[in-house]
């Protein structure tokens, strides 16, 4: 379609589309024409599918019609937000050339290109939460990865060091746009995201990310960053940043340097204990009921999204974490004052960002004036306290009072949406914008005067002076009076019901109006943009300014669910173990309509293993979610839902929960637990929290209960981590009696004939039954079925007491020992001797004979 044998038959417009069609094959163009943005051919069809707009086919080029559609360039923004949510990049093309100097079609070119990584448009992001573009990169095994808030500049690397760390990663980031190599091996892992955009192998030369960085962070080498040696991290991002230039068209001073994470400077969580334990999403995928739901009462957008990057990336470093709990220990008494004042700071980051690819709106900057009207009262707040963290904050806040003066000065107080239309600057900021807007004001006034003194002239009541973008301005007379005008007026447009006409000097003051409002549109956008490069200078005071004061937000916001939710201040200390007096589940606790029966949790080197036993429904599951919960608060500063808590070091969290099967990749339930137990014994150190839930459910008693007894085994000899172990297999709970470390604890019920009352209070020793069929009774199966299942039930147990009363080796166990019943015993069961004849008996001890 655009060799130029066959663009020679287009009419020259639609040879202009084409040729810059074909440098963004991929993507939808989005083509200035006028008032609309037009899409032609294949893109037409596209969009008219996903925005719902009608397409229609225009004129003819090449001797064919072309299928059009359009969108009005004043409501871009909604239909770009539902492109870019259905992980769709659009390139828009506007007309950069002077209409009234074109010959032939107006210069246009693509001036950005909206992507759903790179997006930092207010109408496209969601307010609380992060919106990154990654780049992943593979060396056998081994990975890179890099991500990019472009609404923030926060850049960071990572080098995974397997498959299962890397899912983790992706599951933790969540990036909205994911760019990845032609030749990834580990397709498998991001293959049903959305957003995924392939790049050709050389986008991830080394050499080539090298030279990029050096030049976006303006430094020699990388040395000062520590990634240096990280070669794989560079490749993934050298090819985010050459794709994040090339979209944005613009410099990106707000990237100002790159951060490496490292797995040991946090609690590692993989990518099921993140989705078991519920931390911004839950299991359905909403976030109602998760443990960001409960804790985020930020007041600013920014500190919300702070908080869930803190949740999902829990710190080891102590002296963080206890700079953050003496803070929200000394804001309780400040938090309420502090609020009203956070909440007017905004979402200063992403306006900075803005602001960095000079694409802010008038708005935007009369909202950082506002923000920036906030800090004296917050540091007068903040004076008073003795905690040094807090002054830290208060000094990186700082002032900026120079900008806030310019901005008072330069923006009027509540400015239009766009600078488009002008009245954006305010008057007396600059002495020829506002000679040129009394010119045209004077003009304006005038034409108001004309009018009245031509309708009292000539006496016509309907005669009006009017302006249109077409013809200009005229005098309006109505059809009914039309024969009246004296003979200077000249017609210049019929309409139904009315003629217009114009005279010499309403033209001349025409000439006067147009030039003025045309000179001081482009003055006004001159002086604009100037304020840009007035702010740009303080561009990374500003952003050290509004981190902080996300911060401060998050702190403030924890201070007050801690004095609102009744949370204590754990202690951290380096003596392994986790004791936890009076702990309760975060989210649970705020869910039930009961009261919440808190429990105590004691692990030591010399109580590593709990055996959790307990009814269904008796709060095994709660008991051990919060206990994951309680030690992942405390190493995010958080106050915690106890009592007293004191913790230990723990480098890793694993939950193995009841599974779901993962149909879409052929694994059933039993495949998923398993290559999740696999995880574990791999990964599991001394300082790990493990919890296991049900281990073995999903394949036959006998094998199940086999693997649950050798995996808690290992757990409590080998690799010796804290570890809660729920189970309905009653076996197991005779492990504390042959290995040191291990104890049993319960959850309690009390049957009152064929009800059940759960306790969910944690008892020390063995459960003394299962209450399955009591369960079932309280879910509705039939009285029928739960009867005969009594019955059943009693069998079964008779046949084991029987069984393990017979010839067992005393050193097995009585249900792993089990023989299988020999056919001829089974036959001998099922014979009745009285009738027989002796014929049928003498054939009987034949059968028998070779049955056995």
């Amino acid at each position: 379609m655009t060799d130029n044998s066959s663009l020679n038959s287009h009419t020259p417009m639609m040879q202009q589309y084409l040729k810059l069609k074909a440098q963004h094959p991929q993507i939808l163009l989005f083509y200035r024409m006028g008032d609309f943005y037009e899409l032609f051919y294949d893109d037409a069809k596209r969009a008219s599918q996903l925005l719902d707009i009608s397409l229609t086919k225009r004129g003819a080029s090449a001797g064919e019609p072309i299928p059009m559609a359009g969108v009005p360039h004043h409501a871009i923004e909604n239909y770009l937000a539902k492109l870019v949510q259905l992980g769709e990049s659009v390139a828009i093309c506007e007309q950069i050339g002077d209409p009234a100097t074109s010959k032939g079609p107006v210069e246009r070119k693509v001036v950005r290109i909206v992507t759903p990584g790179t997006v930092s448009d207010e109408a496209l992001l969601q307010e609380r939460q992060d919106n990154l573009l990654a780049a992943i990169w593979q060396d056998d095994k081994q990975f890179g990865y890099a991500t990019l808030d472009i609404s923030s500049g926060r850049f960071l690397v990572a080098e995974p060091v397997d498959k299962e760390t890397m899912a983790a990663e992706l599951q933790r980031t969540n990036p909205a746009e994911l760019l990845y190599p032609e030749d990834l091996a580990a397709m498998d892992l991001i293959e049903n995201r959305h957003g995924l955009r392939r790049r050709p192998l050389w986008e991830f030369e080394l050499d080539t990310a090298r030279q990029q960085l050096n030049m976006q962070f303006g430094t020699k080498d990388l040395n000062g960053f520590g990634v240096e040696k990280a070669v794989r991290a560079l490749r993934a991002a050298g090819c985010l940043l050459q794709y994040v230039k090339d979209t944005q068209r613009t410099s990106l001073p707000h990237i100002r340097g790159l951060t490496i994470e490292r797995q040991q400077d946090g609690i590692i969580l993989d990518a099921a204990t993140r989705r078991n334990l519920e931390l911004t999403l839950n299991l359905s995928g909403g976030t109602e009921n998760t443990l960001a739901a409960i804790l985020d009462h930020s007041v600013t957008a920014m500190g919300s999204r702070m908080l869930k990057r803190w949740i999902h990336a829990p710190t080891r470093n102590i002296t963080t974490l206890r700079n953050r709990q003496s803070a929200i220990a000394e804001l309780q008494d400040s938090y309420v004052e502090l609020h009203p004042f956070l909440r007017n700071v905004g979402d200063l980051e992403r306006i900075l960002a803005r602001l960095a690819l000079r694409t802010a709106r008038p708005r935007d900057l009369a909202r950082m004036r506002y923000a920036f009207q906030q800090l004296p009262d917050i540091h007068q707040i903040l004076a008073p306290f003795s905690s040094e963290y807090i002054h830290t904050l208060k000094s990186q806040i700082g002032e900026f009072s120079q900008l806030q003066a310019l901005l008072e000065k330069a923006v009027v107080e509540s400015p239009p949406v766009l600078i488009r239309d002008g009245g954006v600057i305010a008057p007396g900021y600059n002495a020829e914008l506002d000679e040129w807007r009394a010119l045209a004001d004077g003009a304006t006034d005038y034409l108001d005067r004309l009018e009245i003194r031509e309708r009292e002239k000539l006496g016509l009541d309907t005669l009006k002076v009017g302006f249109n973008g077409v013809h200009g301005y005229f005098i309006q007379v109505s059809r009914g009076q039309s024969h009246l005008v004296p003979i200077h007026y000249v017609r210049r447009q019929t309409l139904k019901n009315a003629e217009r006409y114009i005279i010499p000097e309403l033209k001349e003051y025409e000439d006067k109006v147009l030039t003025s409002k045309g000179k001081a549109l482009a003055l006004e956008k001159g002086l604009y943009d100037e304020l840009f490069d007035m702010m740009l200078p303080h561009l990374e005071a500003l952003q050290i300014s509004a981190s902080a004061l996300a911060e401060l937000d998050v702190l403030c916001n924890l201070s007050e669910r801690a004095y609102t939710l009744n949370y204590n201040c754990p202690t951290l200390t380096d003596k392994p173990g986790i004791q936890i007096t009076g702990g309760r589940h975060p989210v649970v606790e705020q869910v039930l309509n009961e009261p919440f029966i808190a429990n105590p949790l004691q692990l030591s080197p010399q109580r590593r293993m709990l055996i959790v036993t307990g009814p269904n429904m008796g709060g095994k599951s709660t008991y051990m979610r919060q206990a994951a919960l309680i030690v992942l608060m405390a190493h995010i500063g958080s106050f915690v839902p106890a009592e007293s808590a004191t913790i230990g070091p723990v480098d890793r969290i694993f939950t193995r929960i009841g599974a779901a099967d993962d149909l879409a990749s052929g694994r059933s339930t039993f495949m998923v637990e398993m290559t999740e137990t696999a995880n574990i014994l791999h990964n599991a150190t001394e300082q790990s929290l493990i919890l296991m839930d049900e281990i073995g459910r999903g394949t036959s008693t006998y094998d199940g209960l086999s693997l649950a007894w050798s995996c808690a085994e290992n757990l409590a000899h080998k690799i010796k981590a804290m570890t809660l172990f729920a189970t309905h297999y009653f076996e197991l709970t005779t492990l504390p009696e042959r290995m040191e470390g291990v104890e049993n604890v319960h959850l309690d019920a009390v049957e009152h004939g064929d009800t059940i009352a759960f306790m969910h209070s944690v008892q020390p020793g063995a459960a003394s039954k299962s209450y399955g069929l009591a369960v079932a009774a309280l879910a509705g199966v039939p009285k029928d079925v739960i009867k005969r299942a009594r019955q059943k039930l009693k069998e079964l147990e008779s046949l084991s007491v029987n069984a393990a009363n017979s010839n067992i080796d005393g050193s097995q166990m009585a249900l792993l020992a089990v023989e299988e019943t020999s056919p001829a015993v089974e036959a001998l069961e099922n014979l009745d001797p009285d009738t027989l004849t002796p014929k049928q008996a003498l054939e009987w001890i034949y059968r028998l004979k070779e049955l056995v």
